[in-house]
């Protein structure tokens, strides 16, 4: 067994019920529990009783100097106090509020080291429920001590105790995973040691070795995870080289109602040159709202149809995929293309149909949601398989969608702008393509930010875009009043309001609690201006095309990050008409200030994503965190962006060279991979 498989109950103290709480905490074997690392330290080495300073946090060693008393308030517990010397003979009073067990082990003449703040008036020290040990104890005082994360009745120095426990008795088991020549490169100490003093560090300089050495070990690892999935799937066996002519791109192009941009007459060079070769494509495609990315999907997947194979492409929400089935349809049916569409909501009967002519080969390209992922759709003969808005997916999902077919292409796409730092650790593994060049046409939209005083005039000047025809949008954070947070407005509440304001005009409403069958009857009545003003939360934030649309609206602007403002304000500006973009918003904070700033100043998606995982971090980019997103443990990709660049530069030299396979430690890296669920054979087998 290794420390990845034995469980932590193999050690003393760790019965069902710790078991089960230490669960909670993502640890269940002894790998987890030594590579639970601390979110951050405190300095209890111990202090002079005359070098303490009011109202500040100390650690003191104390001589018990009397009997201590336990004060009650009815049947309550309220003090425990106790008199202790200091070792320089200062006399003070220990206080712990509603512990009265803690007066059994405060015997007169005990030596113990507490911690807690400091009155100097009261000559006292209020300490906290596990800050005191007795002397001798150097797991938790006298030291740099580490602070974990801890739930019920896993209490920190019953976590620190189990840590150093397991790194004392089975530390010479933790294998080295980082090959020596890039140990010694960049001056990194082994892996034992890490581990000894990310926990336990001696001093501070040791403590960042350590870190240091676990950060680019993760990193590393995490690469070396890519890119050998990026070298299997591009050499574990042959994909389909697709047989496509000019003549028939060109006749795609000539049934498109518009001229394609540089920027995707670029990119479809690529998806063609990837899809004529035998290695499987494996391509993101970045683009920034609007910039046209959809076309360059229907044209991979009628590259396979011209082949004969069948291509499916896979979205986030019913709404989405209907649209984009529309979409398709109207465009490569004249060119003896079938469609089919596959949503969960659809009833059995039109399922059945639509599962056999998947299986059948009558159906060319399928478009659907995670529908398309279950074990019962099975298709003929699937080439080439494309994610839209792929972030929404995880890796899984990714990887399910990839084996309905035989070695196919793959191709991701994504409206949401992601920084070079993330996208290098989402998407390793992906050839990286941007369309960054606008339809021809596009009119700038006007932002404009106020504050919550503007609000009616705001209004009157949709109702006078409404007045002349056209639709808006009006955006908020929660759905109903039972999620009611106090200044934040919901969806519920605000459609109530807006029916008075805009008499004569029909309001809509659109969340994420309606049933689909609801969500399409408004959405529909909405593209056919049925509907002229439609209150939403975010459903609407991806893929939604109402060209008529000139007004965006979102009210507390500052719970949205800039990603998701981004792509708000990219609903509307997509027709002839000039579009207006409001948020209204008072910030609380300086980053809400920040982005609220950022939004006025650019429109270019790219800026905005930089700035949003400045502000915000990678892991609430998208606005939740994604399962595709990674989760280090001890590495932040923002701050240390620059150690995971090295880490990929490395993994891809190390991949490349025929030593690295023949290196004392290769059994464990491999060991390692298949832990991941990824077969990585040797270089030129």
């Amino acid at each position: 067994m290794t420390l990845g498989t034995t469980p932590v109950s193999v050690l003393p103290g760790v019965g069902p019920q710790r078991l089960r709480t230490l669960g909670l905490l993502g640890i269940s074997t002894l790998l987890d529990l030594i590579t639970y690392y601390p979110f951050r330290y405190e300095d209890r080495n111990a202090q002079p009783g005359r070098e303490l300073v009011h109202g500040s946090r100390v650690t003191v060693r104390v001589t018990v100097d009397g009997a201590a008393g336990v004060k009650y308030r009815g049947r309550r517990a309220s003090t425990t106090i106790a008199p202790v010397v200091t070792e320089d003979y200062r006399r003070l009073h220990a206080v712990w509020f509603n512990q009265p067990y803690v007066k059994d082990q405060l015997k007169p003449g005990r030596k113990v080291t507490i911690t807690g703040k400091y009155d100097a008036n009261r000559r006292s020290i209020t300490v906290a429920t596990h800050d005191f040990v007795v002397a001798g104890e150097t797991v938790h005082s006298d030291r740099i001590v580490p602070v974990y994360n801890v739930k019920a009745d896993i209490t920190p120095k019953l976590l620190r105790n189990l840590i150093a426990q397991s790194v004392k008795t089975y530390g010479g088991e933790i294998p080295e995973l980082i090959p020596l020549q890039l140990r010694q490169k960049y001056r990194l100490i082994d892996r034992l040691e890490a581990i000894r003093e990310i926990h336990f560090p001696h001093t501070s300089d040791t403590l960042h070795q350590a870190r240091r050495r676990l950060i680019f070990e993760e990193f590393f690892l995490f690469q070396l995870k890519l890119q050998a999935f990026r070298w299997v799937h591009r050499h574990e066996q042959p994909g389909v080289a697709h047989d496509v002519t000019e003549e028939a791109l060109a006749q795609f192009a000539e049934t498109l109602p518009f001229a394609m941009t540089g920027a995707q007459r670029r990119v479809a060079q690529e998806i063609v040159q990837d899809m004529r070769g035998k290695t499987p494509m494996n391509r993101l495609v970045q683009g920034d709202v609007g910039s046209g990315k959809t076309v360059l999907a229907f044209l991979a997947a009628y590259i396979a149809f011209l082949s004969g194979h069948q291509g499916a492409i896979l979205v986030p929400t019913e709404i989405l995929a209907e649209q984009h089935f529309r979409a398709a349809a109207e465009l490569l049916e004249p060119l003896g293309v079938k469609c089919a569409l596959l949503v969960g909501s659809q009833k059995d009967k039109e399922r059945k149909e639509v599962l056999a002519e998947i299986e059948a080969g009558a159906a060319n390209v399928i478009i659907g949601t995670h529908a398309l992922l279950e074990e019962g759709v099975r298709f003929h003969s699937l080439s080439v398989v494309i994610t839209d808005e792929q972030h929404r997916f995880g890796v899984e999902q990714r990887s399910i969608f990839r084996q309905k077919g035989h070695a196919p292409d793959v191709l991701f796409m994504s409206a949401t702008p992601i920084p070079r730092t993330l996208a290098m650790s989402i998407f390793g593994d992906l050839d990286v393509s941007l369309v960054d060049e606008l339809p021809a046409g596009r009119k700038p939209i006007q932002t404009f930010w106020i504050t919550p005083d503007k609000e009616e005039r705001s209004l009157r000047f949709v109702r006078s875009e409404l007045a002349k025809g056209r639709q808006a949008y009006v955006v908020c954070p929660l759905v109903e009043e039972s999620e009611k947070i106090e200044g934040v407005v919901n969806a519920t509440d605000l459609y109530e309001m807006l029916k008075d304001w805009f008499a004569g005009f029909q309001v809509g409403l659109m969340h994420g609690k309606l049933r689909p069958t609801e969500k399409e009857d408004v959405m529909r009545r909405f593209v056919d201006n049925e509907i002229q003003v439609l209150v939403s939360t975010t459903v609407i934030e991806v893929g939604v095309n109402v060209p008529n649309t000139t007004v965006m609206m979102v009210y507390n602007a500052e719970r949205f990050g800039l990603a998701q403002l981004h792509q708000l304000r990219g609903r509307v500006g997509r027709g002839e008409h000039a579009s207006t973009c409001i948020l209204m918003s008072k910030p609380d904070t300086e980053a809400g200030e920040e982005r609220m700033k950022a939004m006025v100043a650019t429109q270019n998606g790219f800026v905005l994503a930089e700035k949003d995982l400045e502000l915000r971090g990678p892991g609430e980019f998208f606005g939740v965190r994604q399962s595709g997103i990674p989760d280090f443990k001890i590495g932040d990709l923002l701050h240390d962006a620059k150690i995971m660049q090295v880490a990929r530069d490395e993994v891809q030299s190390c991949i490349r060279s025929p030593e690295f396979w023949t290196l004392p430690n290769y059994s464990q890296l491999v060991e390692y991979l298949k832990q991941e669920k990824v077969l990585l054979e040797r270089a030129g087998d």
